[in-house]
């Protein structure tokens, strides 16, 4: 059965907080001390884990709590083809998607990896970078490649099925809505089963219940996206 994407926007931003962590914590752990810290680890970051593990969450959720600190941040991730120079005043450079880079978006990040790590001007910054597949195995050029490889490494986990269910039904419990089983298989069989597009799903199924004052329940779904 086809899966359904759904491009629905939150209503609030990924956090550290309201990442669903699962078999994830030693990632999580160690970028929650990163931010806190006052004297963060030069050593850079890694993350890789298929489509819907969390990698975005995660470096958006540290981008925007540096930008709540006050400090500024380079940001790279596929979708920008027109990047800017590295910049001193960055506290840290996040690079996204890395393994879809073009040869143009690998020069960029070659060039803030070498300027963040090995700064003229003192102190090295924090490089956070995330894809698909562990830095062995990505299709780059050697000397980027290499580096993103000799830091800290972590591998995300999806979350199980179970996980999932749980997830669902604690977050519609905290919004005071009810989920039959049979709404849940539906939602886990016919939509992107990552945890982010299935929160979506469930942020649009609370309002559009709202605005019908009706329950959540299949043909629910089925009118919400016939009126799509």
């Amino acid at each position: 059965m086809k899966q359904i994407a759904l491009d629905i926007g939150l209503s609030t931003g990924p956090t550290l907080s309201s990442f669903f962590v699962g078999r994830n914590e030693p990632a999580l752990k160690y970028l929650q001390t990163w931010v806190s810290s006052s004297e963060r680890s030069p050593v850079p970051i890694y993350l890789w884990g298929e489509s819907g593990c969390g990698k975005t969450h995660l470096l958006t959720a540290v981008r925007d709590a540096l930008l709540a600190q006050g400090a500024a941040v380079g940001w790279l991730d596929a979708d920008l083809y027109d990047p800017p120079e590295f910049d001193e005043r960055w506290t840290a450079v996040l690079m996204d998607d890395v393994h879809l880079y073009t040869p143009e978006q690998q020069h960029t990040a070659f060039n803030w990896f070498v300027n963040a790590t090995t700064p003229k001007s003192g102190t090295p910054r924090g490089v956070l970078a995330a894809g698909e597949l562990p830095p062995a195995d990505l299709k780059l050029r050697e000397d980027l490649r290499t580096r993103l490889g000799w830091g800290h490494v972590f591998a995300l986990q999806m979350l199980s099925e179970p996980e999932r269910r749980a997830v669902l039904r604690q977050e519609a419990d905290a919004r005071g809505l009810f989920l039959s089983e049979e709404v849940m298989d539906f939602m886990l069989n016919r939509f992107s089963r990552d945890l982010g597009s299935l929160m979506q799903l469930l942020d649009y199924l609370d309002r559009y219940a709202l605005q019908t004052k009706r329950a959540i329940t299949i043909p629910l779904i089925k009118s919400m996206l016939e009126n799509e």
